[in-house]
């Protein structure tokens, strides 16, 4: 498949209307369509569902799926590479976020443990991922202190035990303290960078 090829999706993974990430999406969907990729663009921000998973996973069958995970599901299906950017607030992602991947990733979609034994399946195989985060903190801070905790949590946890690779990360840290034009830079860098998945 030639990366023309590529079907990407990319999610605005904040909950705000307006918002640092939501720019960022947005430089990416037009760099992909430049070079002439399939492109599909979910915003966190428009998806109506509950983000709490009811009584955990052995009771998902009792809580309703709303049409939007489905939404996310099928264009997560018909992907082949995820894009996610989100803010990392208290060294995490935002708890919407979260919960889109605890209701719209479950077992049977994104993973099927074996009958017996500690494996599982991961079912989104052939994919790739790239995820973006902003930050106030410096970045050396957050790798040193929180072990780039958010990062971290979408690498291992999510994305590789569904399938995911290569999983590629961005931060842009330090988001308080630049200028617009410096802003812009990155916006431009990271959006560059995309097509390179």
């Amino acid at each position: 498949m030639s990366s023309n090829e590529k079907k990407i999706l990319v999610l605005d993974g904040n909950p705000k209307t307006t918002s640092l990430s939501h720019s960022i999406s947005e430089a990416i969907v037009e760099a992909q369509n430049n070079v002439g990729r399939k492109v599909e663009y979910l915003r966190l921000s428009e998806l109506n569902f509950d983000p709490n998973l009811i009584g955990g996973y052995q009771y998902e069958s009792v809580q309703p799926f709303e049409p939007d995970l489905e939404r996310v599901r099928r264009a997560v299906s018909d992907c082949n590479v995820l894009v996610i950017v989100y803010p990392t607030w208290w060294g995490g992602m935002p708890a919407k976020l979260k919960g889109l991947f605890d209701r719209a990733f479950t077992s049977g979609f994104a993973y099927k443990y074996h009958k017996k034994g500690p494996f599982w399946d991961k079912l989104l195989q052939g994919r790739s991922a790239y995820v973006v985060t902003t930050m106030d903190a410096p970045g050396w801070w957050y790798w040193l202190y929180y072990h780039n905790s958010s990062l971290l949590q979408f690498r291992k946890p999510i994305l590789w035990f569904c399938g995911f690779s290569p999983i590629k990360t961005k931060i842009i840290d330090k988001v308080r303290f630049r200028t617009r034009e410096d802003l812009a830079e990155k916006i431009k860098a990271v959006a560059q960078a995309s097509l390179k998945i």
